[in-house]
């Protein structure tokens, strides 16, 4: 069965770029050429995955990731940004997006980029992990749930995913660089800084004081590890 992806982009050499070599790699493509467009589409078709550029009229790439995610939808989304700004990567994390990829980039590692997403996607709706629990708390991955407290914790795909990797090898140090090759599938050529974002964020939900977390313990000059609290 073949894979849909919506293009959100509004430069057409980049459109055409990006297309001829989706379709080339085994992918049924849709463009958008602005975020309204982009919203309106995906409400009325179903979508493996979304190539989304920063950078657009009506309604930039930003408010476009935020948009779908407010609605509930977690198509995984691969973010363009024309710039190697640090601030964009991070935010863009923030709304939801799975990944990004600064311009210029080569087609090769576009399709490399959208390939590891798609079999993370793939993998994790068939968790056949049981029920996870440090402290108060509890991870469902077959029903893609966690709960802090007895109270549902509102998670994206990503910090779903890191959540129960890192609940799956409580008690183990786990450096940046297997995290990213474990949950994102790939080297991130030494920016690391993506599984620190997502790490605040999972804290930010099920740690009382952030500055002095007891279930995600950073180890100075390596990485991070999860513990049971005592």
């Amino acid at each position: 069965m073949e894979r849909s992806i919506l293009i959100v982009e509004d430069e057409p050499s980049i459109v055409t770029l990006i297309k001829y070599n989706l379709e080339k790699a085994g992918f049924m493509t849709e463009v958008a050429y602005n975020g309204e467009e982009a919203i309106e589409k995906t409400q009325k078709n179903k979508f493996d995955l979304i190539v989304l550029d920063l950078m657009l009229p009506k309604m930039d790439g930003m408010e476009v990731c935020k948009t779908i995610r407010q609605n509930n939808d977690y198509i995984p989304i691969l973010m363009l940004t024309a710039k190697d700004d640090e601030y964009d990567k991070i935010y863009g994390l923030e709304m939801g997006a799975d990944d990004y990829l600064t311009k210029p980039f080569s087609p090769k590692e576009l399709i490399a980029r959208i390939n590891a997403i798609l079999r993370r996607t793939d993998r994790s709706t068939d968790y056949e992990t049981p029920e996870l629990k440090v402290g108060d708390l509890e991870v469902h991955p077959e029903r893609f749930e966690a709960y802090f407290k007895g109270e549902l914790l509102e998670l994206t795909r990503k910090e779903f995913e890191l959540l129960v990797y890192l609940a799956k090898h409580k008690g183990q140090i786990l450096s940046r660089e297997q995290l990213l090759n474990s949950v994102w599938e790939y080297d991130f050529v030494g920016d690391t800084r993506i599984v620190d974002v997502q790490v605040s964020h999972l804290r930010d939900k099920i740690e009382s004081d952030t500055k002095n977390p007891v279930y995600i313990k950073t180890v100075r000059g390596f990485g991070y590890k999860m513990e049971e609290p005592t």
